[in-house]
């Protein structure tokens, strides 16, 4: 089957709606990124597959490419949910970006790391060639990741809903005052204290910014929520893991001198009046990744960390005993 689309020129061209379409998404502010792009864009047309970009990477890749292999735009040749997979070139940061632009979508994320320590990707520079082929030949497992879902409260009315694939962070909006929270699990008060924020986290963010705040690696095939202080002024204020179906709050005192502000992911922001309210629940929407590799979580954590392991005289790999 297929259907005429109409160019930006006028010109009008063939889409084959039973082509297998894979969306590929990466940091075109970067040279190295957007030369990965345009190898990865040839790769699948290569193996017969269309590669999909979005208008805005389009626009920077043609403009520095003019010679790209021919693509289809998202949203405009082909819909979000025909989507067979996304492959992703960068960073942690650009692959919450894709989580985000396939959000809702059974599109399965396979990230290539081009960042620093790229705890989410699946392979590095040197082995792209390999993952795209084994992103063709479908021959990955998916994944499927917690996510949370994050609504805002004032009063009695829910004022702004999103989500977050790694957390949810209350914090102060202004950078000399405290902010005063009180924390909730389950609807029950625990603890109220001044503090520079709280970060509500998954166990995929576990290794990112609650981790930074010192909270606990968890594994990502727990079933957890997480809940950490951040420069808490306070006797209790430590780290929370509480269970996948519990609601974890924090609330705004009243009394707080200035205003908070939510962040999830890094990437999504709302400010919160005094009074206002951050719930987080598991969503019933979690994310999927592709997975190449079927080793322990422990080596990706030894891995990506570079932690010493020198001397270890455990068993070898196979042993039963």
């Amino acid at each position: 089957m297929a259907r005429q689309v109409r160019e930006h020129d006028g010109s009008v061209r063939q889409i084959d709606t039973t082509a297998r379409h894979i969306l590929v998404v990466s940091h075109t502010g970067r040279r190295d990124s957007l030369d990965a792009a345009l190898e990865v864009c040839g790769l699948l047309v290569a193996a017969g597959v269309v590669p999909v970009l979005s208008r805005d990477e389009w626009d920077d890749i043609k403009s520095a490419a003019p010679d790209i292999e021919p693509v289809d735009i998202l949203g405009e040749d082909v819909a979000l949910d025909t989507l067979e997979c996304v492959i992703v070139l960068g960073g942690d940061g650009t692959i919450l970006r894709a989580a985000e632009l396939v959000r809702g979508t059974r599109a399965p994320i396979v990230g290539v790391n081009l960042g620093h320590v790229g705890f989410l990707a699946e392979s590095e520079r040197d082995e792209m060639a390999y993952a795209v082929s084994r992103v063709v030949a479908r021959d990955y497992d998916v994944e499927e990741r917690t996510a949370l879902d994050v609504r805002v409260v004032e009063g009695t009315e829910v004022v702004w809903r999103t989500w977050a694939m790694n957390e949810a962070t209350v914090e102060k909006a202004s950078r000399e005052r405290m902010l005063e929270v009180v924390i909730e699990v389950d609807g029950r008060p625990l603890s109220s204290f001044g503090c520079d924020g709280v970060v509500m986290s998954t166990p995929t963010g576990s290794t990112a910014y609650s981790f930074s705040a010192g909270g606990p690696v968890v594994w990502p095939e727990v079933q957890a929520l997480l809940l950490v202080p951040l420069s808490a002024h306070a006797l209790f204020a430590r780290p929370l893991v509480v269970g996948p179906d519990s609601t974890l709050a924090v609330e705004v005192m009243s009394r707080t001198d200035g205003r908070g502000i939510l962040w999830c992911d890094g990437r999504r922001e709302h400010d919160l009046p005094p009074g206002a309210r951050v719930e987080c629940t598991r969503s019933d929407q979690p994310v999927l990744l592709a997975r190449l590799r079927q080793g322990p979580f422990t080596d990706r954590l030894v891995a990506k960390f570079k932690l010493p392991v020198t001397g270890w005289r455990g068993p070898e790999q196979g042993d039963a005993s």
